[in-house]
């Protein structure tokens, strides 16, 4: 069975016993392939098995069927690819770190919303004593919907991560507080996502094609419920759901002013005492790295399922859009991440 990426939000990635679970350097190569044997052994979790294998394909993109439309991203081999470039960015915004609190030898790990699991694999590799639940001996995937009710008990994992789930989720707080029940007294949990607008202190960005992107796009996301500025609420969120020892850190970034997106200068203050700023070479480098993913995937990824399916447009419509974003003239504006780590 193949965990692809339009199980973002619905995949988790947990440390259990390693008995079972053969090693399958295929992660490495950003396809994930795993014995049903890994899922849950619940009659429920069974199930899923085959569905999980369904797919729909519509304008070029390959798309899940578990729960039909509840998922509007594409799981095929392009988005695989995007994932890779994502997890390589994140990294070169953390100075190449996978997680920023301060755990120490953990033995029980879920990684939510895992997509193709090369998190979890690489922190696998780092914390080889810990038990999981993604393909390394130490790793399996569990393939279930986390908004759910969680099966596990109470008090198991020594730290919960999740990474990127704007616009996947609906229920933030249930799912925060759904980590709260799973994690041991002193664990951490740790959500590291986005405003997903972009934010023009100057007002120069309105409109612009970039705006009118976000405004046609994420309205769909919104109007089916979906969240799509988790970053700027994750605090009260975390502690509303009763964690302590809350730390967040955020950063900014945006390309440089007045230019198309395709000649970007990524900007980054410091944004913590404990992380150094970064250079001038760094900042080109994750420039690169952003408009790479986001002029080849992105901006037609968010976009063709939400605006074909809900609002009629022709796929030619949709990349046409897509093509404008990258344009933005005169306009100045960044985007705002947020990575916040809390003790229970």
């Amino acid at each position: 069975m193949t965990v692809t990426p339009a199980q973002e939000q619905r995949t988790t990635t947990t440390k259990y016993a390693p008995a079972s679970v053969e090693v399958d350097t295929s992660v490495r190569h950003r396809s994930v392939e795993v014995h049903q044997s890994v899922l849950l052994t619940s009659s429920y979790n069974t199930s899923l098995a085959t569905s999980v294998l369904d797919h729909r394909h519509e304008n070029g993109r390959r798309y899940h069927k578990f729960r039909d439309w509840s998922y509007l991203l594409p799981n095929d081999e392009s988005e695989i690819n995007r994932l890779g470039m994502v997890h390589e960015l994140c990294l070169l915004l953390r100075h190449r770190k996978l997680d920023l609190a301060p755990i120490k030898n953990p033995q029980r790990v879920t990684d939510l919303a895992t997509g193709t699991g090369i998190w979890a694999i690489d922190f696998a590799d780092q914390h080889p004593d810990a038990e999981w639940a993604p393909a390394l001996p130490n790793v399996k995937f569990l393939v279930d919907d986390i908004e759910s009710e969680w099966a596990y008990e109470s008090n198991l994992f020594d730290f919960v991560h999740a990474r990127n789930l704007t616009v996947s989720i609906k229920d933030f707080p249930k799912l925060i507080k759904q980590c709260y029940r799973s994690i041991k007294p002193g664990g951490w949990v740790e959500f590291q996502d986005f405003d997903g607008y972009p934010h023009s202190e100057d007002g120069s960005i309105e409109g612009t094609a970039i705006l009118r992107y976000y405004n046609e796009v994420y309205s769909i996301f919104e109007k089916a419920g979906y969240e799509t500025r988790p970053g700027i609420k994750l605090e009260q969120w975390f502690k509303d759901a009763g964690f302590v020892n809350i730390h967040m850190e955020n950063l900014s970034f945006r390309p440089a002013s007045g230019q198309r997106i395709n000649i970007w200068s990524a900007f980054f203050p410091v944004f913590s005492k404990e992380q150094p700023s970064i250079d001038h070479v760094a900042q080109k480098r994750i420039g690169a790295r952003a408009l790479a993913q986001a002029e080849e995937y992105a901006f037609e990824r968010y976009a063709l399922a939400p605006l074909t399916r809900y609002k009629q447009w022709t796929k030619e419509e949709v990349m046409d859009l897509a093509r404008r974003e990258l344009t933005a003239e005169g306009a100045t504006f960044t985007w705002n991440s947020t990575c916040e780590y809390h003790r229970s």
